[in-house]
């Protein structure tokens, strides 16, 4: 006998049935969301952190060549007082950190740059558009790599390449017959690295943060050469400056605020790693400096958004 039913298709009976088979597509959170957009742009722009690595590996290279005068740097050591020691012994370490951020920075830079402007150039910014993204979320994901991501990565990868020179050096003197004392009490990893940590969140996150707000913008505005139209205003408001009032204020505050947060340490020369080094956070978060930069960066950002909600390809 036949069971099956006669409902004829597309009467209320079969619709009401499929209404009720259709499958609510999933709800995505903006953490989600701005997750897999950080994601997509590691996968973009591999030299994040392949720059790094690179510079990380560079220098160990050359600090495993230099292991071979280690033993006749150590008994000099030995004869010095307990600063010039530190100074002696700690300065590849800190070195290697310097040149690891100086890296960075310049990834920072470029990327910045060619982040809004690559995807118009491009012409992914079409496909980009067509996903349930806003340009805030977008913008913000890609401000957050300078801000947030190259910080730690910095971080991460020059904690790792001191604890292998830590190793390497350890290795050298115990195969020398020499103690390894004097290495670990002049070289403490232990109190180097949070002051590391202070300084990439402190400078390279939120003192640098106008600049990274500016070269945004300047790459969701230019249709070409976006480095160029970077440079060139600041240089022609320095140049402007100078002949119409013979002074340099503007020069002096892009040279303070390239220079980083002096604020943030009670002595600006010393490294960022110096054990003595004397931080000073209240007084950096006090700095009228730090929150009109801030601001600024802000309004950059916010500009940033607009450009890309009503640019189109290059």
């Amino acid at each position: 006998m036949n069971t099956q039913s006669n409902a004829v298709p597309g009467s209320p009976h079969n619709s009401q049935i499929n209404a009720s088979q259709v499958i609510a597509p999933p709800v995505i959170s903006e953490t989600q969301r701005m997750y897999w957009l950080v994601r997509r742009e590691l996968w973009e722009s591999r030299s994040i952190y392949i720059a790094p690595l690179a510079a990380a590996a560079l220098f160990l290279f050359g600090f495993l060549i230099s292991t071979v005068h280690l033993r006749d740097k150590m008994r000099a050591a030995l004869s010095l007082d307990p600063m010039q020691q530190h100074e002696l012994i700690a300065q590849p370490y800190d070195f290697a950190a310097l040149l690891i951020m100086f890296t960075t920075f310049i990834v920072a830079v470029f990327y910045c740059l060619d982040a809004l402007h690559g995807e118009r150039r491009d012409r992914s910014i079409l496909f980009w558009k067509s996903l349930p993204v806003s340009d805030l979320t977008t913008v913000l994901s890609k401000a957050s790599i300078p801000l947030l991501v190259l910080p730690l990565l910095t971080f991460a990868i020059t904690a790792a390449t001191q604890w292998i020179m830590l190793l390497l050096n350890s290795a050298v003197l115990l195969g020398s017959g020499l103690s390894v004392a004097t290495l670990w009490t002049q070289v403490s990893l232990v109190q180097m690295w949070p002051l590391l940590l202070y300084h990439l969140v402190t400078v390279h996150a939120l003192w640098y943060a106008p600049i990274y707000g500016w070269l945004l913008l300047v790459s969701a505005w230019a249709r070409r050469a976006a480095f160029l139209w970077a440079a060139l205003p600041l240089l022609a408001i320095g140049i402007t400056e100078k002949i119409a009032f013979n002074t340099s204020h503007f020069a002096a505050m892009l040279e303070r605020r390239m220079g980083g947060g002096a604020e943030a340490v009670a002595v600006p020369g010393s490294t960022p790693m110096d054990p003595m080094t004397h931080l000073t956070p209240d007084h950096f978060l006090s700095s009228p400096g730090l929150w009109i930069g801030l601001a600024i960066f802000a309004a950059f950002l916010a500009a940033a958004v607009r450009l890309r909600r009503s640019q189109g390809p290059v």
